[in-house]
């Protein structure tokens, strides 16, 4: 949140290889500052790259990882695994998730945010950030100004407690996102 108020400066977080790969091309070509955060609950994730050297992923342009109908489900980073897993399941209960990855955190795509919620009428955000003033604040400000009108349902936003990261890697686990959490979340506002 620090740096995304800072004017001018681009700010991307992709969560697949190929993603890696196009927006740090896109990043290397672009004009102005452009930072690039990893989140490590990524590094293991395994996926094709393109092999074009000229691949590009634009900055600014949000990914549709699931397509859905019935609520949308905006992960960022790391929280786009369980949002996946989320979908997943609740599709076994004939629930239908589109899950949005922004890709880029600044300048974000609230467009294609808000064409999904025109759909589906529900919006749940996914952060592994703490909940005050982290990009979900903005996201759902930015939904309940310019879409407010297409909610059927209040928005829902799952994130860190506002507690420090413990060191344990057990108790560090209990303190992000799941996908129970989410679909817990979703059953709720279908």
């Amino acid at each position: 949140p620090v740096f995304t108020n800072i004017p001018g400066l681009k700010i991307v977080s992709p969560t697949t290889p190929a993603d890696v790969k196009g927006l740090l091309k896109s990043a290397v070509r672009d004009d102005g500052p452009v930072m690039i955060f990893e989140d490590t609950k990524l590094w293991s994730v395994k996926g094709m790259v393109p092999k074009d050297p000229d691949y590009l992923v634009p900055i600014g342009k949000a990914d549709i990882k699931h397509a859905g109908g019935d609520v949308t489900i905006v992960a960022i980073a790391g929280a786009i695994r369980p949002a996946l897993e989320a979908a997943k399941a609740l599709a076994e209960q004939g629930i239908s998730a589109e899950v949005i990855d922004p890709r880029t955190l600044k300048p974000l795509d609230t467009g294609t945010i808000a064409k999904s919620v025109a759909k589906t009428g529900r919006l749940i955000l996914v952060e592994n950030a703490h909940r005050i003033t982290n990009l979900s604040a903005e996201i759902a400000a930015t939904i309940a100004e310019e879409s407010f009108e297409h909610l059927r349902k209040p928005i829902i936003r799952l994130s860190a407690p506002d507690v420090h990261v413990p060191f344990s890697p057990a108790l560090e686990a209990l303190m992000f996102p799941t996908k129970e959490n989410i679909v817990e979340a979703a059953r709720k506002l279908v």
